[in-house]
């Protein structure tokens, strides 16, 4: 791709991503749709997916983020129903997609069909994560769905491998199989757990956040490049890698982090509003590849295996979800008795996304002989409208669903309360040490500045109790709301100060910057503290 076209995707589709932060529509759907439309613009140069870039160049850095972001004990807290889903659930769906291709597509192999039930069974760590960030899901079924998202690409690309490995007469058993996929799960864990310890270690002792920083833009790339060459999930590295660095990222220093924090969610809205984007602009490659499949055909084709795919995920949840409590006392006595209104919404929430695509674009044209790939092209077709219609259908049913079914969402006022209580603990204890230091004299302040040290402990301990007060009945604002506005009132009005002295030519740019990262600091804090 050239750099023209590149840098059109990628401003085209932030463009489209930051509009889309103005509606109700969830951003990952505008962006299909604009992709769509502008597919057929005159113009418009063909963006073909190509699975060199985006399985090792895109797939590690979402995915890093993603399992950064998530909760370690979470996820170990729901491993049972995660792990159902990402193993077992795919293939599941690899099994019963590809029979039912078999069925429906005259002449198509079963190998060849079994390939594309790899292809689609993966549900996508992008569009799980955004569209459940933006429909307010309960936190277990958060969990559940970023877990399953994080691990199931490992899980359809090895019975993508094999599937293929048959299909172009390469040969493969049974128990050839299982043994590399056992050997591909556990290599990738493998090389995430060897990797970890030693890059939290350089991550802890680099004094320069600039230096972190860049290790830390280097850490997807490094685990999913190793594990590949050895031959292992480099899905799985990257996300033992970022699970261990995300739930031990308190050691890191405080620049680091708020460096690192910016960094990764630019790097993040780009590189998922690129790839939703991407997902919509395939329609005229994957049309002008179709050949000689009629359109009503291919249409018919394409429907029945979008609710196979569909109904595949609800065949798989509800027993994965109640039969384990029926044969084990343990789980029933551990865990609270589940409604069908949870599962319903794990199952609706298989979205596919662009892991399909591109595995799909690594199909070879031909298979062992020379002979073309069995309906290569339809296969391709068969992807983008699966990923295309459970993007489109149930990613805009999923938020009027969770409505209708009055699933409980995140309960605020608790959240709040233990946040206010955890503040109150750290803020006795750093207490106690402040009366500590100063206790000693080579720690001697005038009695101004130890009284600020304590007013700011004060600060933040009753920000957090304040959020739970009363409103201001004219702004509807709380005290800390208030607060943190004027704060940043005051400090507007200083740095325009600064910035009207520098004119002045009273101070050098230099001394502004200087100034004005003070100010930035500060202003940071203030707006964390209003974000709660």
């Amino acid at each position: 791709m050239h750099v023209l076209p590149l840098l059109m995707l990628i401003a085209g589709s932030a463009a489209v991503a930051g509009a889309a932060r103005r509606t109700p529509v969830p951003p990952p759907l505008l962006l299909v749709a604009a992709g769509l439309a502008v597919s057929y613009l005159p113009g418009v140069p063909a963006y073909e997916l190509d699975p060199d870039v985006v399985l090792p160049l895109i797939l590690p850095p979402l995915l890093y983020t993603a399992a950064t972001e998530s909760s370690y004990l979470d996820l170990r807290a729901q491993l049972r129903p995660v792990a159902l889903l990402s193993v077992g659930y795919v293939l599941f769906a690899t099994l019963v997609v590809g029979w039912a291709a078999y069925l429906l597509v005259p002449g198509l192999p079963l190998t060849a069909a079994l390939v594309l039930g790899a292809v689609v069974a993966p549900p996508d760590a992008v569009a799980a994560t955004a569209v459940a960030r933006r429909v307010g899901l309960p936190s277990r079924v958060t969990t559940i769905l970023q877990g399953e998202s994080l691990v199931n690409d490992a899980t359809a690309i090895t019975a993508y491998r094999v599937a293929l490995a048959a299909a172009v007469g390469e040969g493969a058993s049974w128990g050839g199989a299982t043994g590399e996929f056992v050997l591909a799960a556990v290599g990738g864990v493998v090389v995430g757990l060897v990797l970890m310890m030693p890059i939290h270690w350089l991550r802890t002792h680099l004094k320069e956040a600039l230096l972190q920083n860049t290790l830390s833009l280097l850490i997807p790339f490094v685990a999913y490049g190793l594990a590949e060459w050895v031959h292992a999930s480099g899905v799985l590295a990257v996300v033992v890698v970022g699970l261990y660095l995300g739930y031990r990222n308190w050691q890191v220093d405080f620049a680091t982090r708020l460096q690192e924090e910016a960094v990764w969610r630019m790097i993040g809205f780009l590189l998922e509003s690129a790839v939703f984007a991407l997902i919509g602009l395939q329609l005229k490659v994957v049309l002008e590849g179709l050949g000689e499949f009629e359109g009503t055909t291919a249409a018919w084709y394409a429907i029945i295996v979008f609710l196979v795919v569909a109904a595949t995920r609800f065949l798989w949840v509800y027993p994965a979800t109640f039969l384990p409590r029926l044969f084990s006392r343990r789980i029933r006595e551990r865990e609270d008795n589940p409604t069908w209104k949870g599962p319903f919404i794990i199952a609706w929430a298989g979205m596919r996304g662009v892991v399909s695509l591109a595995i799909a674009f690594s199909i070879p044209m031909t298979v062992h002989g020379g002979e073309d790939f069995p309906e290569r092209n339809l296969l391709l077709f068969l992807t983008f409208t699966t990923v295309i219609g459970t993007l489109v259908v149930q990613g805009l049913t999923l938020p009027p669903l969770i409505r209708v079914l009055r699933l409980p969402g995140r309960d605020l006022q608790a959240e709040t309360l233990a946040e206010a209580n955890a503040q109150a603990q750290a803020s006795r204890v750093a207490e106690e040490r402040l009366d500590e230091l100063l206790a000693d004299e080579r720690n001697a302040l005038p009695p101004p500045l130890a009284e600020r040290l304590r007013s700011v402990l004060e600060r933040r301990r009753n920000a957090v109790w304040e959020r739970l007060g009363s409103v201001n009945p004219v702004t509807g604002e709380t005290v800390d709301d208030t607060y943190s506005r004027l704060s940043r009132e005051m400090i507007g009005a200083e740095r325009a100060v600064f910035v009207k002295l520098r004119d002045a030519r009273y101070l050098d740019d230099e001394m502004l910057r200087t100034l004005l990262r003070r100010l930035d600091l500060e202003e940071a804090a203030a707006y964390r503290e209003s974000e709660g």
